[in-house]
């Protein structure tokens, strides 16, 4: 639509017609590129994230984009290489390159990530979404659930439930995902409270439809604008939890490469082989970094970086 302009009295004629509205002159297309130049390179941390998740994403599919080594090929001559132009990231101590192990592993460790931040986001949002629009019993129920998961620490509770559900990446996403229950619960609840109050939503129940319906067709995609910008908020802090879990050793078992399993089989070696915990330790806070600044962006904290 063309935007209309009034002509300013201190520059128009004296017989001018200031009620008379002339369209607008469009943006120059020069000056839009160097406003979006300006907003990109005002802020290099979302600019260097936008850049490494796209690349990520990707790799962690189809790892060969990256490299064609066999992550569990063994090479005993080569054990504890220094990182050079044939090994990136250097050797473990089996003589396994260390980068093709990181770029294979990402996919086990983003996977479990994921599905962890599935599971919060869907039980979550189904739970705050009956809690606040029902009401009552079931309001009051949800809540005190809530208020137990948030008692308890996020990483105990993630120990306590991969201890009993078994070890492996699925398990282990499962455990970090119901920690994140309670925190989906609250943010949805919230939302649904305010949804709910809503004009189109009385009206919605006054012309008789079913409640199933109106949660489904009008409380749902008003409420879950926010929970959506938590699930990528969230997205960093799982990715550090499934790491930790893989760490102790209840993730992926060896020989598998995960990010985390990755990090803890180095640690006996910092004192010669630096690269094998620094290394794949580097990744992942790079990683977390580029997705909580995408996060951030995405919540509307979009300041320039300083």
């Amino acid at each position: 639509m063309t935007e209309l302009r009034l002509p300013d009295a201190d520059t128009a004629g004296p017989g001018a017609d200031l009620t008379r509205a002339e369209p607008a002159q469009p943006p120059h297309p020069r000056s839009r590129l160097r406003r979006y130049a300006r907003f990109w390179l005002t802020r290099p941390g979302l600019l260097l994230s936008v850049l490494l998740i796209p690349v990520l994403l990707p790799t962690a599919f189809f790892p060969r984009l990256l490299t064609s080594r066999d992550p569990l090929a063994a090479a005993p001559r080569d054990k504890l290489a220094a990182p050079s132009g044939e090994h990136l990231f250097g050797t473990d101590q089996l003589g396994r390159d260390v980068f093709a192990r990181v770029v294979h592993g990402s996919l086990l460790t983003l996977q479990a990530s994921g599905l962890a931040v599935l599971v919060g986001l869907v039980v979550g949002s189904l739970a705050g979404l009956l809690a606040g629009y029902l009401g009552g019993v079931v309001d009051d129920t949800l809540t005190r659930l809530t208020d137990v998961l948030l008692s308890i620490p996020g990483l105990l509770l993630s120990l306590a439930l991969v201890t009993a559900l078994g070890f492996g990446t699925v398990e282990v996403a499962l455990a970090v995902g119901v920690t994140s229950v309670s925190t989906f619960t609250r943010i949805m609840r919230a939302e649904v409270l305010k949804v709910a109050g809503s004009g189109y939503v009385e009206a919605a129940r006054a012309s008789g439809t079913r409640w199933p319906a109106v949660l489904w067709r009008h409380v749902l995609p008003n409420a879950a604008g926010p929970v959506l910008v938590y699930a990528a908020v969230d997205f960093g802090a799982v990715i550090l939890q499934v790491s930790s879990l893989s760490f102790l050793g209840y993730g992926a078992q060896p020989p598998a490469p995960e990010w985390g399993s990755l990090v803890s089989d180095g640690r006996n070696y910092l004192a010669t082989a630096w690269w094998l915990t620094t290394l794949p330790g580097l990744v992942i806070a790079a990683t977390v970094l580029a997705a909580n600044r995408i996060a951030r962006s995405l919540d509307g904290e979009d300041t320039e970086d300083r």
